[in-house]
């Protein structure tokens, strides 16, 4: 979360700055028909508030509240330029002002005191004005800030959630060479020669210790859910969709025996995609192709698109996850339009092999 919150203090996109900058040449066009003072601090305002925004959002709230309850001692009959590029601006950098104020209070503060001090100046101009121009705009930008926080929250959530999959995965595969290796030890303990049984012996008993310690983090990770079956080969994931009824085709070339890392990504990324197609794109037909070469398992999968602007909750957390899956297996991972279709296509280097 404070990530998130860095990311909205950073400097503002350059068309924003740029759209300040048209507004404040606008803004000058005043100083030919408004007294110097009073031009000046027209202009002046949106500028302060500009520079100060990064650092001190609250104080250019001010500024863009003070503008708006004084800006209808400039109206008449007529609604000059300079007012409406100065209203313009106000708008703009109160929405900045939201998306980079942490906390809504002193907002809040600063709204009531600007509408008791237009009630002294023009009461219904006035009100209006600052709900225009500062009050909605900053609630607006606040918004913003708070949807990129939960999409933000959301990703990274995924991530967390992959990286704890692929340690449980580790752990599980580990936990089943180390078992092997504690019966290979237990059974030079009964062949080999007296000199080296101790030393077979205390092979075994490390590696029973090392599986104890193994399991007591497995159950950590899995907040005390029993160990996972081994996982289904891909040939089985595929099988098991086109019985429910997916229209799916599975092409292989290459070797089948991939590395541990390799293979199981490659599982994690025919599994995830196959939901993904079913859920998105029923009925639609699925083709997924592996093919091992040079070291490397290119795994592509790939469906028609469903219905156009059609999202499912949760569209993007698992591709999230799966692009922390490939990363972390040495590979990447692209996910798209190709053409008519949607196609997940991760390339995984045998790392392992090397």
């Amino acid at each position: 979360m404070t990530r998130v919150w860095r990311d909205w203090r950073g400097p503002a996109p350059a068309w924003v700055i740029g759209l300040l900058a048209v507004l404040l040449v606008a803004v000058a066009t005043g100083f030919g028909v408004l007294p110097w003072p009073v031009a000046s601090g027209a202009l002046l305002g949106p500028v302060v508030s500009s520079a100060v925004l990064r650092a001190y959002p609250l104080v250019s709230l001010i500024l863009g509240a003070a503008a708006s309850v004084t800006l209808p001692l400039a109206l008449t009959t007529a609604v000059p330029l300079w007012t409406a590029a100065l209203g313009a601006a106000t708008v703009v950098i109160s929405v900045l002002a939201g998306q980079r104020m942490p906390h809504a209070r002193p907002a809040l503060a600063v709204f009531a005191v600007a509408l008791v001090a237009s009630l002294f100046v023009e009461p219904a101009t006035g009100a209006l004005l600052l709900t225009v121009t500062v009050v909605l705009p900053w609630t607006a930008g606040r918004s913003l800030c708070q949807q990129a926080r939960l999409a933000a929250a959301g990703i990274e959530q995924a991530r967390l959630h992959e990286r704890n999959r692929i340690a449980r995965d580790m752990h599980d595969t580990l936990g089943h060479e180390l078992s092997l290796l504690a019966l290979r030890a237990g059974a030079l303990e009964l062949t080999v020669a007296e000199p080296y049984r101790e030393a077979a012996a205390d092979l075994r008993e490390r590696a029973a210790t090392a599986i104890a310690r193994l399991a007591g983090i497995v159950t950590v990770l899995r907040d005390g859910e029993p160990a996972p079956l081994e996982p289904d080969s891909i040939e089985d994931l595929v099988e098991r969709a086109a019985r429910a009824g997916a229209p799916v085709t599975l092409e292989w070339h290459g070797s089948r025996a991939l590395p541990p890392m390799a293979g199981t990504a490659a599982h994690r990324i025919v599994q995830e995609a196959l939901t993904n197609a079913v859920k998105h794109a029923p009925g639609a037909p699925v083709r997924v192709c592996l093919r091992t070469a040079d070291g490397v398992t290119t795994v592509t999968v790939s469906n028609r698109c469903g219905v156009r602007g059609r999202k499912a909750p949760g569209a993007r957390a698992g591709l999230t996850g799966l692009r922390e899956r490939a990363r972390l297996a040495g590979g990447t991972l692209r996910a798209g339009p190709n053409g008519d279709d949607f196609e997940v296509e991760a390339r995984l280097p045998h790392t392992e092999a090397r």
